[in-house]
Formats: structure tokens, sequence, C-alpha cells
């Protein structure tokens, strides 16, 4: 029996686009792909849900994040992926409310971020996700975005996701990059995946959190496959 993947989107949907895109360039250039039915099946629920983009988090913003978990876990996948960084806050509230394994992008960062031996980083994302520290972990010195700069933030990842002055919203974010590297981050991780699109080929030391998302699902398809062959 095929692998199967649930993949929670829409968050925004050019993200969960260019999600998809790379998932399958990442599968091709792998050498995992003989032939068209070496593809993954995948449950693309793109939802249209809020934006999270706000400092608090309320339990009705999230009723449409759970109703689209609910939806991919009824068709049972073998594992469900979300392609947004701010939901991952919720992770565990989210897990206990479905069966299907659900993939803790926090657990994949924090890993990563061990075996890298990071030692200073600057977290960029909504204004949740910095201050709830869904990336903050012992040991590592975080120069993040001041007030002003989340709001800056904050307000080109919304007009980016209208698709509104894109550009413009890329030239923000970049700038704000560029202070903390000259700061001497070693590392801007990019924590929202519209950040992961407008910085797409922005070749400095960053880390797209998009990326490790599809490094892990590559990771656990290549496990699902061969438990399923064996």
């Amino acid at each position: 029996m095929a692998v199967k993947i649930g993949v929670l989107g829409g968050i925004g949907p050019e993200a969960t686009g260019k999600f998809y895109l790379k998932l399958i360039q990442q599968f091709q250039g792998a050498g995992l792909i003989t032939k068209n039915e070496d593809f993954p099946q995948m449950f693309i629920n793109s939802i249209p849900a809020p934006e999270l983009i706000f400092d608090s988090v309320n339990q009705s913003d999230l009723k449409p994040y759970l109703q689209g978990l609910l939806e991919l876990d009824s068709y049972q996948p073998d594992f469900i992926v979300m392609v947004c960084n701010t939901i991952h806050l919720f992770h565990q509230q989210l897990q206990a409310q479905i069966k299907t394994e659900l993939v803790d992008l926090k657990e994949e960062v924090k890993n990563k971020f061990k075996e890298m031996g990071l030692a200073r980083a600057t977290i960029l994302g909504t204004p949740s996700t910095i201050s709830l520290g869904l990336y903050t972990f012992d040991g590592i010195t975080y120069l993040n975005p001041q007030v002003q700069e989340l709001k800056i933030l904050t307000e080109a990842i919304f007009n980016f996701n209208q698709g509104i002055n894109k550009e413009q919203q890329r030239e923000k974010v970049k700038r704000i990059v560029e202070r903390y590297l000259a700061l001497n981050s070693e590392l801007v991780v990019l924590g929202c995946t519209e950040l992961s699109v407008m910085l797409e080929g922005y070749h400095l030391p960053l880390l797209d959190t998009m990326d490790l998302l599809i490094d892990v699902v590559v990771r656990k398809w290549c496990q699902h496959n061969l438990s399923v062959h064996v």
C-alpha cells in the first residue's frame, strides 16, 4: 500500500504551492523517482483560514485549522504536515484531537539548531511566533526584531499574501535580515512560510523552515515506504 501524506496548507496558498513544487523537486533530486507511480499520494487541504499574524491567537482563530486537520484525518494519511509556522505553537492541542501523526516543526528546528551547534540566532516571523518562543531554546542567544520591525514584518507578510507591491515587501524583509546579520547573528530563521517565498534564492545565512519541512516529509516518506515494503 502506498504511503499517504496529508498537507494542511492555504496559509497562504502561494506558500503551499511553493511547498508542493519544492517537495516534488526534492523527491526527484534525491533519485527517489523512477516512474510516475513512485510519487507519493498527497492530500492537500488548502484552507481559507485567518492569518495568524497578530499579537495573540484565540481559539476561534484555530477552528478552521482544526477543521482542516480533521478533514485530512478522515483520509487516514500516514502523517500530516502543516505548511505554517505559527500554528505549530498549538501542535500539542491539535495533535490531541486527531489520530494521524502531526509533524512537529518546533522539534525539527530544535534538532537542526543542535546539529549546527548554533550560539546566536535571529527569528523572523509573526509576533506570536516570537513572543511565545516557538523557536526559543536553552543555550542560544537571540537577536530578534524589535516592536517596530515586527510591525514591518507583519505588514509585509499580510500585503505579500494579498499580492500587494510584492517586490516592495521583499525589500523590507531583506533590510531586516541584513541588519541582524550585521549584528553578528549567525543565522536568520525564516519562521513564516510567506518569508520563505519572499526570500527564495537570497543567498545569505538563512534557515528556511519550509525547506526543513520538506526534508522531514521526504525522510518520513522514506521511513514509511521502507516499512511498507519490508
